[in-house]
């Protein structure tokens, strides 16, 4: 599974401008192993998705990995849940550390709202709680990340 997301990053920066290379420098970035051992670790990330006016909203979620999907548990009638009914993409933003220890990942793809008898049972049982109405699926087709120099992957 971490080799699918090694080459989903290596397939993002073929396409990115010099100003993105630049700041994602190939030394800087966390390998296939790294990435999914980091983002597997990690419980909650920023993600973000665009308001059916166009103004953008920002919210703090918490998150299971299965391969490039990123399955994330919501309650009914939530923000996110309507804006994707108008703009079915999501970003996705997991970092930690600070200054020369911080280590981000940036993942970027179609979302899509899921009732939760259609989300696989192993998904489901890593999230408890009766607050969960919905379950998003963000199928992660951009992928970018940096390891600074003093942070441990």
């Amino acid at each position: 599974m971490s080799e699918e997301l090694g080459a989903l990053q290596e397939q993002t920066f073929t396409g990115v401008t010099r100003a993105t290379a630049d700041s994602y420098p190939p030394g800087r970035r966390l390998l296939a192993g790294q990435l999914a051992a980091y983002l597997d670790r990690r419980a909650f990330a920023v993600i973000g998705t665009r308001r059916p006016d166009g103004r953008p909203h920002a919210a703090m979620s918490s998150y299971v990995r299965r391969g490039r999907e990123f399955w994330l548990p919501t309650v009914a009638g939530s923000v996110r849940e309507r804006n994707l009914g108008a703009e079915p993409w999501m970003t996705k933003t997991v970092t930690e550390g600070d200054r020369d220890s911080h280590i981000v990942v940036l993942l970027e793809g179609p979302a899509e709202v899921v009732a939760p008898a259609a989300v696989p049972a192993e998904v489901r049982a890593a999230v408890t709680g009766e607050w969960v109405a919905t379950w998003i699926r963000l199928t992660a087709q951009r992928l970018l990340s940096y390891a600074a120099e003093g942070a441990r992957p």
